[in-house]
């Protein structure tokens, strides 16, 4: 690690300044990549994914609970595994309590794995989890994008170098 160069005050400002002007820009061209996203084109869904719940078997259209919008976040938590992955669980840590920020925007929220329900119900109430979980049942594949893509036979657009 190289060592800080220190400076004075008005060098630092001078600085941080200039730097702030880059963040904006760069929080300009965000908001206009997110624009860009949410006016693509939407495809309609016609398999009929299924999911077990605590209430029971739901449809993916099920999983809105009323709302215009689900957010799905893939759990890795594979069916002989002993725990969720920690990468996961570090992100679900937060998502007690966001119901109701998620709801003023029309949204619900889902976490999807491959673990048998019971052993995901357990392992949420170890962890003092309240969030929707349930486990994907056929025909949705809760593989990993990496084990995807290698076994991929045909073209992925996503594995283009940038």
């Amino acid at each position: 690690m190289t060592a800080p160069v220190i400076a004075t005050r008005s060098e630092w400002l001078e600085a941080r300044k200039a730097l702030l002007a880059k963040e904006k820009e760069c929080t300009k061209d965000r908001d206009a990549l997110s624009a860009a996203r949410r006016a693509l084109p939407w495809v309609k869904i016609e398999t009929p994914y299924s999911f077990e719940t605590p209430s029971g078997r739901e449809s993916l259209s099920d999983l809105f609970a009323g709302k215009s919008q689900l957010i799905v976040y893939h759990f890795m938590y594979g069916p002989t595994w002993e725990q969720g992955c920690k990468s996961c669980s570090f992100w679900a840590d937060n998502y007690n309590g966001i119901d109701v920020h998620l709801a003023q925007r029309d949204a619900a929220l889902v976490a999807v794995s491959s673990a048998p329900l019971a052993t995901l119900e357990a392992f949420k109430k170890r962890m003092g989890w309240t969030f929707n979980g349930c486990r994907a049942a056929a025909p949705v594949s809760t593989r990993t994008s990496a084990c995807r893509r290698r076994r991929a036979s045909r073209y992925d657009y996503t594995m283009e170098p940038s």
